[in-house]
C-alpha cells in the first residue's frame, strides 16, 4: 500500500493508463488539426474526434451529433445557461435552479440576473432533494429553463431527474442538468431522463483535465443555444476554437471504459463505501449527509460533532479527503450545500467528503477508516465543547 491514500475522487480523478495510452500518439505522430480537410494529418485527427464523439454519446444514450466539446464542465454549464437565455429570451426570461447547485450554475444564474433575467432558487430538504411540487409551483409561462444537477458533488445525493424531465416536457420548457459527478458513475440516459442539455467533464471520469462536453438535443425538441466563444464556427457554431484532439481522444476513451466497467465498478465502490460508512457511524455523534436519499455509490459526506473538519484533515497526513467542493474549499465559510440542508454551521464545519475511486483498494479503505477514527477521537480529547458535552451526559 502506497501512502498517501487519495480519497478525493469527486474533486478530480487520476488519468486511467489506458486513456493516456490512447492520447499519446495525438501529441506527436498524429498531431494534425481536425479542421484541416486538405491532407491526411487533418483527416486522421478528424476521424479520432468523430470516434470520441460517438464514445461520449454512447455513454449517455445520445446521438454523436449532439455532443459539443468544451474545455470542461464549467464552460459547458456557462454555454448551456447563458446560451439558452440569449436564444430563448424572446419567449421568456425565467430560469429555475436549486440552492445546492455547483457554483458554475449559481454564478451563471447571477450573471443572468444582472442582464435582466429572473431566477428562482429552489430550497432543498434535509437530504438535499428538491421538492417536485415546489418545482411545479415555480414554473410560469415565462420559464425557459430548469437547471437542476443530476447528483451533488458534496453529498452524492441523486435528484429525481426523470420527474423533473417529465415536468419540463409537460410545461414546454427546457431541462438542463449538470451531470458532472454522475456521468460514468451511474447510468445516465438523456432520452429516458427527459434532459435537453447536459454538462460533463473528463477529469471526473479518469480522463484528462481541460476537456468536457455539452449535450444539446437536436430533435423533439431541437434545442438552440447561442455561442459564448466566436471565431471559426467549430462544433456546429456553438464553440469555436481549434479542437483539443488529444483531450478529446482521452474523454472518448474514458467514456468507453466507464460504459464497459460501470456495472462492476458501481458494486465495488458501493461495497467499499458502505464498509467505511458503517464503521464510521460507530463513532459517537457522527452524521452521514443525505443518508436517507439515493446517493452516488462512491460518495460519503460525514460530520463529527465537536470536531473541526479542517483540523481533522490536517491531522491525517496520509489521507487526502476534502471538506466540500474543491471549487470552494479555500473558503472559511461552512459548506453552503450542507447549511442549505439545515445543518448548523458548527456541524457543517465538521464535515468531510470522501470520494472513493477506481483505483482504491480494500486495504486502503480499512487503513483510512482507522486513521479517521483515531483522528476524531484524538481531536475530541482536545475539544472543550466535546468534554463539556460528555460531562453533561454523565
Amino acid at each position: 500500500m502506497n501512502l498517501p491514500i487519495y480519497l478525493d475522487n469527486n474533486s478530480t480523478t487520476p488519468v486511467d493508463p489506458r486513456v493516456l495510452d490512447a492520447m499519446l500518439p495525438y501529441f506527436t505522430q498524429k498531431f494534425g488539426n481536425a479542421a484541416s480537410h486538405n491532407h491526411s494529418f487533418g483527416w486522421i485527427a478528424e476521424e479520432a474526434v468523430d470516434q470520441a464523439r460517438a464514445q461520449v454519446a454512447s455513454l449517455i444514450a445520445a446521438d454523436p451529433s449532439e455532443i459539443v466539446f468544451t474545455s470542461g464542465a464549467t464552460e459547458a454549464v456557462n454555454l448551456a445557461i447563458k446560451g439558452i437565455f440569449e436564444s430563448y429570451r424572446s419567449k421568456g426570461n425565467h430560469i429555475i435552479t436549486c440552492v445546492t447547485e455547483h457554483k458554475a450554475v449559481l454564478d451563471s444564474c447571477k450573471q443572468i440576473e444582472k442582464i435582466g433575467g429572473r431566477v428562482t432558487y429552489l430550497p432543498v430538504d434535509a437530504n438535499g432533494l428538491v421538492d417536485i411540487d415546489a418545482l411545479q409551483d415555480a414554473i410560469t409561462p415565462e420559464t425557459i429553463l430548469i437547471a437542476i444537477m443530476y447528483a451533488n458533488n458534496e453529498t452524492g445525493v441523486i435528484q429525481p431527474v426523470r420527474e423533473i424531465g417529465r415536468l419540463a416536457a409537460e410545461n414546454n420548457t427546457l431541462f438542463f442538468s449538470d451531470a458532472t459527478q454522475a456521468v460514468g458513475k451511474i447510468p445516465v440516459n438523456v432520452t429516458d431522463d427527459g434532459i435537453h442539455l447536459l454538462a460533463m467533464s473528463a477529469h471526473k471520469l479518469y480522463g484528462p483535465k481541460g476537456i468536457g462536453a455539452l449535450y444539446v438535443r437536436r430533435r423533439n425538441p431541437r434545442v438552440v443555444t447561442s455561442a459564448l466563444i466566436h471565431g471559426g464556427g467549430h462544433e456546429r457554431g456553438m464553440r469555436s476554437g481549434t479542437l483539443n484532439v488529444p483531450g478529446i481522444v482521452g474523454v472518448g476513451k474514458a467514456a468507453e471504459i466507464c460504459a464497459t466497467e460501470m456495472q462492476h465498478e458501481q458494486k465495488r465502490a458501493l461495497s467499499l463505501r458502505d464498509r467505511m460508512e458503517n464503521n464510521l457511524r460507530n463513532i459517537d455523534n457522527s452524521l452521514v449527509s443525505s443518508a436517507d436519499a439515493p446517493r452516488l455509490p462512491h460518495v460519503l459526506n460525514i460530520a463529527f460533532q465537536h470536531v473541526d473538519g479542517q483540523a481533522l484533515m490536517m491531522s491525517m497526513k496520509d489521507i487526502a479527503v476534502s471538506s466540500g467542493s474543491a471549487c470552494t474549499s479555500a473558503s472559511l465559510e461552512p459548506s453552503y450545500v450542507l447549511t442549505a440542508m439545515k445543518l448548523s454551521n458548527e456541524l457543517a464545519h465538521s464535515a468531510i467528503r470522501i470520494g472513493i475511486g477506481r483505483f482504491n483498494t480494500e486495504e486502503e479503505i480499512e487503513f483510512a477508516t482507522l486513521q479517521i477514527t483515531n483522528a476524531v477521537n484524538h481531536l475530541r480529547t482536545l475539544s472543550p465543547a466535546w468534554l463539556m458535552a460528555q460531562d453533561e451526559n454523565n
